[in-house]
């Protein structure tokens, strides 16, 4: 990533399966993202298991590793000693956080809250927001909302028209629709599944148009998008995450450069 040359969105499809999301690129459910994924996702492992796990490895840039073994050195990393996956291609930071070292780089940092523990309604919910310049959360935000998407994605681009063009931006959104209750976008279904969660990301393809054009209109921007954890549906008797299993630690990754148009 080039600091000050390019805007930097990360986007976290929270609870999105691997296998799920890889269904959905073959079954051509998404018309947007399929562009950007001409191979399809990468599958990675997850640093955690649940949602502010997870959230606290990537925003100290421990994003979700590569499979195959080895070393895998990492794009940002906050200072600490014996760090063995910092190399001289590591964007490394002094502070505690990426989000306040990309801060003391002169981006403006803004988060889009989505699940819970982005609600800012309690001490807990407002640790990871708070790493921010700006932070948003809403009912219409959160999980239960069958538009979450669209009205994140609309908070995100009032956010960016408050910025002047020339202010290099750290975007990041938690995207809330593919997290239980997902059956909100199957007509008659009561239960989650992969099903309903493939449908749910099939949604989520829909609304992110507006956002990717709104910020190539404004710079080059390197996107990294991907899953803090995945879900199990009855696998092995599991149900839910949290959970030392494969299906929850498979995640889907990706990243790219957006061109400014």
């Amino acid at each position: 990533m080039n600091l000050l040359k390019q805007n930097l969105l990360f986007i976290t499809l929270d609870t999105l399966r691997y296998d799920v999301a890889q269904q959905a690129w073959q079954d051509k459910k998404l018309p947007f993202l399929a562009q950007f994924l001409p191979q399809g996702w990468e599958a990675r492992h997850t640093p955690g298991s649940f949602t502010y796990a997870a959230h606290h490895a990537f925003f100290a840039g421990f994003l979700p590793t590569p499979i195959a073994p080895g070393k895998h050195p990492r794009h940002f990393a906050a200072r600490f000693p014996g760090s063995e996956t910092s190399t001289a291609d590591t964007i490394v930071f002094d502070t505690p956080d990426i989000v306040s070292g990309l801060r003391q780089h002169g981006y403006y940092t803004i988060c889009i809250g989505g699940v819970g523990f982005f609600n800012k309604q309690s001490p807990l919910g407002s640790v990871l927001p708070n790493l921010f310049d700006e932070s948003h959360w809403r009912t219409d935000l959160g999980v239960t909302e069958r538009h979450s998407t669209q009205n994140q994605v609309n908070c995100a681009l009032a956010a960016i028209e408050n910025q002047p063009v020339e202010q290099p931006l750290f975007l990041f959104m938690n995207v809330s629709a593919l997290h239980q209750p997902n059956c909100i976008y199957v007509e008659s279904a009561t239960e989650d599944s992969t099903k309903t969660q493939l449908a749910a990301l099939h949604y989520v393809d829909s609304q992110l148009s507006p956002l990717f054009k709104t910020l190539q209109a404004r710079r080059e921007t390197f996107v990294i998008l991907c899953a803090d954890h995945g879900t199990a549906y009855g696998e092995d008797g599991y149900t839910g995450h949290r959970i030392g299993h494969e299906i929850v630690y498979t995640v889907p990754y990706a990243e790219f450069v957006l061109p400014c148009n």
